[in-house]
């Protein structure tokens, strides 16, 4: 083609309209519906009684020299072997997706033996409730600290039709998806808050569960799957900055325990010189106030012992 039969096509298209996407690309969703079936037990007898009808018939022409008989015997034998092939068991906790010259023409959930066209392709899926655990994933969470995760989930395949048909391998579209879920949540919240009154993996566990479970249910829902559970099973910091973070938690820990020592050794104080001023025991002027309160504070603050020194004469000479 030649230069202007490009022009010539590429005018031909609409302004500001792309090039339309053709009919084969677009893929509609498939969902789950029941498949046609018959109860699988009357059929089986059936083909029974055919077979064994068909042998006899055969067995007679045979032996008779009977064309006809013979003919009509292995037509019954070829009958019986045909529809015996459409006989399908299904077992308590799966489910066969049925397909019909390529096209999906339903699932069969009932359990027992059940009968269906011989030309179907029956494929078994399990719907019974699974787990996955990730495997230990080192991450920066929020704060950039490196930190080591890892979750299970729990779920079970509740649309066959998705499942069989929507991705390539539901099983592993559940576990990369779980993973890839894993390493964002951990990315969107810091390792531990630190009392700034943030959402932090370690403190808001339960918080944390319920997003991770959401946001795997909306990534694995094209695979038909339904997510029950998922928990965190390893959190931690990367041994390479786990023993600063243990000494920065300990710190931590030791303000907030001086924190509530000064609060009730505070408190204490209060109360002796109430009641001592209430009972009228002795009267204290404001220096001998202050020194009783600097020593109750260093006794009750202090972290070892005391050891009382004392006073034989008075407090101004």
């Amino acid at each position: 083609m030649t230069g202007d039969g490009f022009a010539g096509a590429t005018a031909a298209m609409p302004a500001g309209e792309g090039a339309p996407v053709p009919a084969a690309h677009v893929t509609a969703e498939v969902t789950e519906f029941a498949a046609a079936t018959l109860p699988g037990w009357p059929v089986a007898w059936a083909a029974l009684a055919t077979a064994i009808a068909g042998i006899a018939l055969a067995a007679v022409g045979f032996a008779l020299m009977i064309p006809p008989s013979a003919v009509i015997g292995l037509l019954l034998i070829l009958a019986a072997l045909g529809a015996g092939a459409g006989l399908t068991a299904v077992a308590p906790g799966e489910a066969r997706v049925v397909q019909l010259l390529g096209r999906y023409a339903g699932t069969i959930r009932a359990q027992g033996l059940q009968w269906v066209s011989p030309l179907t392709r029956r494929h078994r899926i399990s719907t019974r409730i699974r787990n996955h655990e990730t495997g230990v994933a080192k991450v920066n969470d929020a704060d950039g600290n490196p930190i080591e995760i890892a979750a299970v989930v729990v779920w079970q395949v509740a649309d066959t039709g998705k499942a069989a048909f929507g991705v390539d391998s539901f099983t592993s579209f559940v576990a990369i998806q779980t993973e890839t879920a894993v390493r964002r949540v951990a990315g969107s919240y810091p390792y531990d808050a630190h009392g700034d009154g943030k959402l932090s993996l370690r403190e808001n566990a339960e918080e944390i569960t319920a997003g991770l479970a959401a946001e795997i249910a909306d990534r694995v829902r094209p695979a038909g799957v339904r997510v029950m559970e998922a928990r965190l099973t390893r959190l931690s910091y990367a041994p390479e900055i786990a023993t600063a973070m243990l000494r920065r938690q300990q710190a931590s820990a030791v303000v907030a325990a001086r924190q509530r020592i000064v609060d009730g050794a505070v408190g204490m104080v209060e109360a002796a010189l109430d009641r001592l001023s209430a009972d009228g025991v002795v009267e204290l002027d404001p220096e001998r106030k202050a020194v009783m309160v600097s020593n109750m504070m260093v006794v009750l603050c202090s972290d070892q012992a005391t050891q009382p020194i004392v006073n034989t004469g008075t407090l101004y000479q």
